[in-house]
């Protein structure tokens, strides 16, 4: 009787083992079905065209600078700026033309000898078809080249899996108040 015990007490010693092994780390990824997240369908290859207001005067600016440059590191004058944004996104130039969504994020001066930013944001659309859905956008943009590339590297809601790129062209610059409008063609491949 006392081996049966001593058999079944190692049993569920190990039991317990195998079972405390999988919860320390072996156990956090698995395979799954690529249909249970909608990957089944063929992609898509979405264009969307939209204008970013970025607005830095008035009463009510839609870009922050939170840090201003560090000049005495550089000759730039944007180089380690930070500002942070909640840009309009249009269907037209005009800023009052058709809101489609918001621009949130940041962009950051990371050139030392030229006009260059980090660009960090969501474009987040607020109607129709894509009203809730996003892509995101993180790369370089050199602002006095006429177009800029910058990757798409994901989304959400009907750019979920997104992929992709954009083309940045300024349309309007105000020299005085620093305000700016740029059109931005998206092209997105997702589900």
């Amino acid at each position: 009787m006392s081996k049966l015990i001593l058999i079944l007490t190692a049993q569920i010693l190990l039991l317990t083992a195998t079972a405390l092994a999988g919860k320390n780390g072996e156990d956090f990824a698995r395979t799954i079905n690529r249909k249970h997240l909608g990957l089944g369908k063929k992609e898509k290859l979405t264009h969307l065209r939209v204008y970013w207001h970025d607005i830095v005067t008035g009463r009510n600016p839609s870009s922050i600078r939170i840090q201003g440059p560090v000049a005495k590191y550089s000759s730039s004058l944007y180089f380690g700026s930070i500002t942070m944004i909640d840009n309009a996104l249009t269907l037209d130039v005009p800023i009052n033309s058709t809101v489609v969504g918001q621009a949130q994020g940041m962009y950051v001066g990371a050139a030392q000898k030229e006009i260059g930013l980090l660009m960090a944001m969501n474009l987040a659309f607020k109607t129709g078809k894509y009203n809730g859905s996003t892509i995101t956008i993180l790369g370089r943009n050199t602002v006095m080249s006429k177009v800029r590339e910058m990757p798409v590297v994901g989304g959400s809601g009907m750019f979920r899996f997104a992929r992709g790129y954009v083309e940045a062209r300024t349309k309007l610059f105000d020299m005085k108040t620093g305000d700016a409008t740029v059109e931005y063609n998206c092209y997105i491949l997702h589900y």
